[in-house]
């Protein structure tokens, strides 16, 4: 479940509604292109512009077009413990595989916070959890030590590790080991998280390049490392430009370029600047995903 590409799938929307049929046609296609895994409603996902009801309807929607082919890996973290678990638990009733849980956010909890908040969220919902670390959007770090604790907690199964910190991630395997699958939350850590015994990566760069982004994690698990090196490289221009504004501005920017779904974005997102439109654009035209 939790190896190799993993998209972390865009929410499109039309005329200010969820858009479901490019949904659908996103997931058949990232099916078709080799994406091991799907993850709807998470940061990429605009997930803190949904309410509950367009939240819980995408993740129904993903698990039912999806049809068992890969895993579904739902969004469902939220800065109240309470909420959390609501939300989980309807996520676990849609069907999904597994919960992707964000830190806390804004509150900043305390690492005893952290621990107590993940343990009453796993004991009321008996379902595969990832814990998700992105400091930079939820103003607190959640430290190897932590993940350690957590991890003796049987449904506590994966990390998704944002920090961009390698010493990081290098101690929470070192803590963990087998115990929990640690895998990267930023498009441009992949590789160097997989030498160190990382699983894959929770991908925005996948929505838009899902082949090449599971070629590199199939080649590096069949030990073909100069050849999943060189597809690192080749990535990296898309992993950098799908950064050059707040995620998922230019991922949504770049697959309506792509004509795969509608420029828009609910508020407080809002279109790109010209000049990094013209940015993003040349990225993807010498990839050849755009003419």
């Amino acid at each position: 479940m939790f190896r190799g590409s993993i998209v972390a799938i865009v929410t499109p929307f039309r005329n200010g509604k969820v858009d479901e049929k490019a949904l659908g046609n996103l997931i058949e296609w990232h099916i078709k292109e080799g994406t091991n895994a799907i993850v709807p409603c998470g940061t990429t996902g605009e997930s803190a512009t949904l309410d509950y009801k367009e939240h819980f309807r995408v993740i129904e929607f993903t698990v039912k077009a999806v049809n068992g082919r890969v895993p579904v890996i739902a969004g469902t973290g939220a800065n109240a413990t309470d909420e959390t678990i609501m939300i989980t638990k309807a996520a676990k009733k849609s069907g999904a595989d597994a919960a992707l849980l964000v830190s806390p956010y804004y509150n900043k909890p305390t690492q005893e916070g952290l621990y107590r908040h993940y343990k009453a969220v796993a004991e009321a919902v008996k379902i595969p959890i990832v814990l998700y670390n992105v400091p930079g959007r939820t103003a607190v770090n959640m430290l190897p030590a932590t993940v350690a604790r957590l991890a003796e907690i049987k449904n506590i199964v994966g990390i998704k590790e944002a920090t961009g910190d390698m010493k990081q991630v290098s101690e929470i395997i070192r803590l963990c080991g087998d115990r929990i699958d640690v895998i990267s939350g930023d498009d441009f850590t992949t590789l160097p998280l997989m030498a160190l015994g990382g699983r894959g990566v929770i991908s925005v760069s996948a929505n838009v390049a899902p082949r090449l982004m599971a070629q590199m994690c199939a080649l590096w698990d069949q030990g073909k490392y100069d050849e999943a090196r060189a597809i690192h490289y080749r990535l990296e221009p898309l992993n950098s430009a799908m950064f050059i504004e707040t995620n998922p501005i230019p991922v949504k920017t770049a697959l309506a370029m792509m004509g795969k779904i509608k420029e828009e974005f609910r508020l407080p997102l809002c279109e790109m600047s010209a000049a990094n439109k013209e940015k993003l654009k040349a990225v993807l035209k010498g990839m050849k995903l755009v003419k």
